[in-house]
């Protein structure tokens, strides 16, 4: 069997037994990452209709991440991961930006292969929501990559042991990978460039990619080496962490755009509007930003980015899902766009209202767990909006004209 590392469900199976061939093959896993598995293993393996590949064999892989999730409870009982303040909002740990910014470094989907332990973000106190495997397998898929399945050992002992949970768990893995194979052609697609941001190989912009993302930005992540020509659609570039400016850069900001920076403004260029922290440059059509001190607070930073672009023309923004991040691509035809939901906390049966910049006539609901559903679409300005009845851990809307 050859395998695809991008497209093939993938999985961690340290010690496998023969008995536990047909559980994988109930999740649908395709191979067993492994150097050297007991040949019993191997051999229903095989009669399952599962290989064997070595980690040496799959490429790059990206040991980076954060096991993905929130960092602390619900708030209300019985009301998933409700704040009544800004303060109390869950902080979610997510890796959809990281395979964004090694797809934009690298020009290929990663493969990421962190593990359920400290390295990946967690303290040995953490106890790791069985569920949270699916949310790490659907936010590489949904962001173009992919993500080799890392069992914490609690959920495997659970697992072979019988335990209800954690079969209910495995359940729902098997029912979202097969979900996420038969819509693979929606997954990766170029971003919304309504707000673009330029990394480089510096944490300093990939911390910032971070937070847009988690802040609902949506950005459209671009390398420095290739930074796109201006374009009508693009309304904000954000090239903080980047010393020099590239002229690249700047041309959009001639062209008509806001282009935020943290370096040295241009003695030439024409201060316009004076603040406190950071001061506007007119340049050409469009406007410089320039922030007095390089940026310290990313999630900050992120907030300022979207009040640039406004609320209004962001490319995305969904309400009553805060432990969810959205983000909005171009669709598979002329016109059409998606937007692509992953929730990183408790499931909601609240409706969550989403918009997506642009005028659709048509929006179609896609969810691993129900059969396709059209969508009531509201028209708001510049904007469609729409209501998903609920969410549990990813969903998809496609929008069309």
């Amino acid at each position: 069997m050859n395998a695809d590392p991008i497209q093939s469900l993938l999985v961690r199976w340290p010690q496998g037994e023969p008995a536990h061939a047909e559980l994988l093959h109930d999740a649908g896993i395709e191979f067993v990452v492994e150097d050297s598995p007991p040949p019993a293993f191997a051999e229903a393996l095989g009669k399952a209709g599962i290989g064997v590949i070595s980690p040496s064999s799959l490429g790059p892989v990206v040991k980076d991440g954060l096991w993905p999730g929130i960092s602390r409870g619900p708030n209300v009982d019985g009301r998933g991961d409700e704040t009544a303040s800004a303060s109390r909002e869950p902080w979610v740990n997510a890796n959809g930006y990281l395979v964004q910014v090694e797809r934009a470094l690298s020009g290929k989907p990663p493969l990421l292969g962190y593990l359920p332990n400290d390295k990946a973000g967690l303290s040995p106190e953490r106890v790791v929501p069985f569920d949270t495997l699916t949310i790490a397998l659907a936010e590489a898929r949904v962001n173009g990559g992919n993500y080799i399945l890392a069992l914490d050992p609690r959920y495997r002992t659970a697992l072979l042991g019988g335990q209800e949970r954690a079969k209910k768990a495995w359940r729902s893995l098997g029912t979202t990978a097969r979900w996420l194979k038969e819509n693979s052609s929606l997954f990766g697609r170029p971003l919304l460039p309504t707000i673009t941001m330029v990394v480089d190989r510096s944490e300093e912009t990939h911390e910032f990619a971070n937070l847009l993302f988690r802040r609902g930005a949506s950005p459209s992540v671009v390398p420095v080496e290739r930074i796109p020509k201006p374009s009508p659609q693009i309304l904000v570039v954000s090239a903080a962490g980047l010393k020099p400016a590239p002229e690249a850069v700047l041309d959009h900001a001639r062209a008509g755009a806001t282009v935020i920076i943290d370096s040295a403004p241009s003695p030439g260029w024409k201060k316009v509007k004076p603040e406190r922290d950071r001061d506007f440059y007119s340049l050409g059509k469009g406007q410089v930003l320039v922030y007095h001190e390089p940026v310290a607070d990313p999630s900050e930073y992120a907030l300022d980015v979207i009040d640039v672009a406004t609320y209004k023309r962001r490319p995305v923004r969904i309400w009553n899902a805060l432990s969810a991040i959205a983000i909005a691509t171009t669709g598979a035809g002329r016109g059409q766009a998606l937007v692509h939901v992953v929730n990183y906390g408790s499931a909601t049966d609240q409706e969550v209202q989403a918009r997506v910049q642009g005028r659709f006539t048509k929006a179609i609901l896609l969810r691993p767990e129900s059969q396709p559903r059209d969508l009531k679409v509201f028209h708001r300005g510049t904007t469609t909006e729409v209501f998903l009845p609920s969410l549990e851990t990813v969903a998809t809307v496609r929008f069309l004209v």
